[in-house]
């Protein structure tokens, strides 16, 4: 019968699989939790990096911021320019004061710069000549790129912003903002105060500067390429109008807040408090992310690496244990079926090697048991196959000589004789030169010596038929095993005063089945199922038990006797054996 073998892992694949379990899971703990760290670290470094940018574009602005306040602070602090400021004379001096003191004075001013500025000042001397030019419509800065005229102050003492100065506090009160056509050129100006400086506790006004300056040229070094492609830089004045803006992204208007994501972008920003503005600065997030990816690919690169190095160390280590595990399993598997030759070649001085020394030792002494339990279980069946023999033979001799003796008893010398004759008969077929397997073909012919010498006894009261299938005369079974059951009817089957017996003998497949059916009293199914489990040799139809015991010894448990039998009708006795050649001894 096929037993298939039980589906299980075998011990290499959970060895590696251990082996990845406890090592590459702390791998991938450990390599997703540094990629965290370093993203995070990274992306503080970029916000870092960028918000320093912005930074250095901020100082960049308060440079020129500063460079332009210089200029006023030139014309602020000089005390000279002061006291020809306030002279108040008419004629010849005030137009010498201009031409040889004034007009120089504020030439250097201009000309001390690089950048492009329009310096206007306003006099409140009105002795002191106007100098300017009327442009109309033209933008004279762009033309001269650096130019300065001198107006009287009254032009602008009606001008929102003139009156809305702030209060005069020594060297600190100056103001960035769009005056005039500022808005309509792109530039702000720088106002501050002239004052007499001579005594600083009563500052009198004596002029007013407006230094005008292009806020492309101010602003010239937001450059969004310096922040990444696809960034927008962009300052916006108090209000949240943008003043100027550089960049791809087309942006509404967005609120001031920290630094922030907003519509996929981060917001990073700087205050420039001498104008109150804000620069603005929106960096896309792909551009954060693209050394979050580097970061993320070598993270990944490298955790792959650890796997793979660990799964080659890991196979290799799970190989080398099972391997020595599958000589082991291979031998038990051989044990389990039943050969106990195959034994291990090991060599080492491990445990594996206590192992295989020790399976080797169970190997051999189990065999030289399983040969001595052999031996041994062949003598007693054996044995217990001559006491059942010995059993059947006295107990139908004495049967016999019963008959004799009664035969004898009358004085039927003819039936006596030819009884005798019979008996020879049987007990020349069943001695057989002592074997106990004999050929199917002897065994009928034992018991048609045997039914003859029942004839003698009970004459037309006894009738006999045979239905034999010639083909498995030749085969082999153990001798009497059909007379018996023939016995055990003529003793306890009779309906009055006949019996019919008919013994029937056909191939099955691969067994041999043989039959005895009568027409006598039958008997009840328990009583049938009860003559094959008595041991009590004293209780009738001892034969049968007889007969089923030497049969399931000599062929196994598929095999044996069964009855079947009705009260009244008659009892049908099956013998199933196996098919035996006749060399088969």
């Amino acid at each position: 019968m096929y037993n298939p073998k039980p589906k299980f892992l075998p011990f290499g694949w959970k060895l590696l699989i251990s082996y990845l379990i406890l090592i590459i899971l702390p791998v991938a703990i450990l390599g997703f939790t540094a990629n965290a760290i370093l993203v995070e670290s990274m992306l503080i470094q970029t916000r870092n990096n960028l918000q320093g940018t912005l930074s250095q574009m901020r100082d960049n602005v308060r440079y020129k911021l500063d460079d332009t306040e210089r200029i006023a602070d030139m014309l602020y602090y000089d005390e000279t320019l002061a006291l020809n400021l306030m002279r108040y004379e008419e004629g010849w001096i005030s137009y010498e004061t201009t031409s040889t003191i004034l007009l120089p004075k504020f030439r250097q001013a201009v000309e001390s710069t690089n950048q492009k500025l329009w310096l206007s000042i306003y006099l409140k001397d009105d002795n002191l000549p106007e100098i300017y030019y009327d442009s109309g419509n033209i933008d004279l800065l762009r033309v001269k790129q650096q130019y300065f005229d001198v107006y009287h102050i009254s032009r602008i003492q009606n001008e929102d912003w003139y009156r809305d100065f702030p209060k005069e506090q020594y060297g600190k009160t100056q103001t960035w903002t769009q005056v005039d056509d500022d808005a309509k050129f792109g530039r702000i100006s720088l106002l501050r105060r002239l004052v007499n400086t001579m005594n600083p506790l009563d500052l009198k006004e004596i002029g007013f500067v407006r230094g005008s300056v292009y806020l492309s040229e101010l602003f010239a070094s937001l450059d969004y390429q310096k922040i990444g492609p696809g960034s927008l830089l962009e300052v916006v004045d108090q209000g949240g109008s943008t003043m100027y803006s550089s960049g791809e992204m087309q942006t509404e208007k967005h609120s001031r807040q920290p630094i922030e994501s907003r519509s996929g972008h981060l917001l990073i920003t700087e205050q420039l408090p001498e104008l109150g503005w804000t620069i603005n600065a929106y960096v896309p997030q792909d551009l954060l992310e693209i050394g979050v990816q580097k970061v993320n690919q070598m993270t990944l690169f490298i955790s792959l690496l650890f796997v793979v190095l660990i799964s080659v160390v890991a196979g290799y280590i799970s190989r080398f244990f099972s391997r020595r595990f599958a000589k082991v399993i291979s031998v038990l598997t051989m044990f389990q079926q039943g050969d106990f030759h195959k034994r291990i070649a090991y060599k080492g001085n491990d445990e594996f090697a206590i192992i295989a020394d020790a399976l080797n030792r169970m190997g051999e002494q189990t065999e030289r048991l399983i040969e001595e339990v052999y031996e041994t279980n062949l003598k007693k069946k054996q044995a217990e196959l001559e006491s059942l023999q010995a059993q059947i033979n006295p107990h139908f001799l004495y049967n016999t000589l019963s008959s004799i003796s009664r035969l004898a008893k009358f004085g039927r010398v003819e039936q006596q004789h030819q009884m005798i004759m019979n008996l020879a008969k049987f007990y020349r077929l069943t001695l057989n030169d002592g074997r106990t397997i004999i050929s199917i073909h002897d065994e009928l012919d034992q018991v048609k010596a045997y039914l003859d010498i029942q004839k003698v006894k009970y004459g037309d009261r006894l009738e006999v038929d045979y239905c034999i299938d010639p083909q498995i005369l030749k085969f082999n079974t153990i001798k009497l095993i059909i007379q018996p059951f023939i016995e055990n009817a003529l003793e306890h089957a009779w309906v009055g005063d006949r019996i019919y017996i008919r013994v029937v003998g056909e191939r099955k497949d691969e067994h041999i089945l043989l039959q005895i059916i009568d027409d006598g009293v039958g008997m009840t199914e328990t009583y049938a199922a009860q003559l094959l489990q008595s041991r009590d040799d004293r209780q009738k139809g001892y034969g049968i038990l007889n007969v089923h015991r030497r049969i399931q010894l000599s062929f196994g448990d598929e095999y044996g006797v069964s009855i079947y039998s009705r009260p009244g009708i008659g009892t049908n006795i099956s013998i199933t054996i196996p098919i035996q050649e006749k060399n088969v001894i």
